[in-house]
């Protein structure tokens, strides 16, 4: 008998922005080693490989341009994820993810390594685009919607995009 699996789409909802100081480092819960990388791009929709404390790897597709987002996640081999960074577009992003829960959300701040070393950036996850979290004192100017820092431009247009990029916030 053939089983019928149904994934769900999901919707990502995040306000990305820029980090000032600190501060936030005490107040992490979680610390994240992320390698990440795109197999393919296009304007509005991505497919990413991420490899996350060598152990996890998930192949994600996105898809749109706005604060909401389809995100389809699988989890994947290993082995597949270190072929699929092998064949990238682009740079492979590597940062570390600290997970800082304020005020009834958890901001991911992502500190860059490699190519991008230097650069700060929060998201926070919403249930819904109406949601309005309280903003931590360490988060600067909100950069959500633009391109250049989203993880698709920072790995594929580098060399057009570092110079623009402010890496204080």
């Amino acid at each position: 008998m053939l089983t019928e699996h149904v994934e769900h789409m999901a919707k990502e909802i995040e306000r990305k922005f820029l980090v000032r100081g600190d501060r936030w480092r005490e107040l992490a819960s979680e610390k994240l080693i992320l390698r990440q990388a795109y197999v393919a791009t296009m304007d509005d929709r991505s497919v990413r490989v991420r490899l996350t404390n060598d152990t996890i790897a998930t192949l994600t597709m996105k898809i749109g341009k706005a604060m909401t987002r389809d995100e389809f996640e699988y989890e994947i081999p290993v082995g597949d994820a270190e072929e699929l960074l092998g064949n990238a577009i682009g740079l492979i992003i590597e940062k570390t993810r600290y997970k800082v829960p304020h005020k009834g959300f958890v901001w991911e701040v992502d500190v860059f390594r490699g190519a991008h070393r230097g650069l700060v950036v929060a998201e926070v996850e919403l249930k819904d685009e109406s949601d309005d979290p309280e903003l931590p004192d360490w988060i600067g100017r909100e950069v959500t919607g633009e391109y250049r820092y989203s993880n698709q431009a920072l790995a594929t247009q580098f060399e057009q995009e570092y110079d623009e990029l402010s890496h204080s916030a």
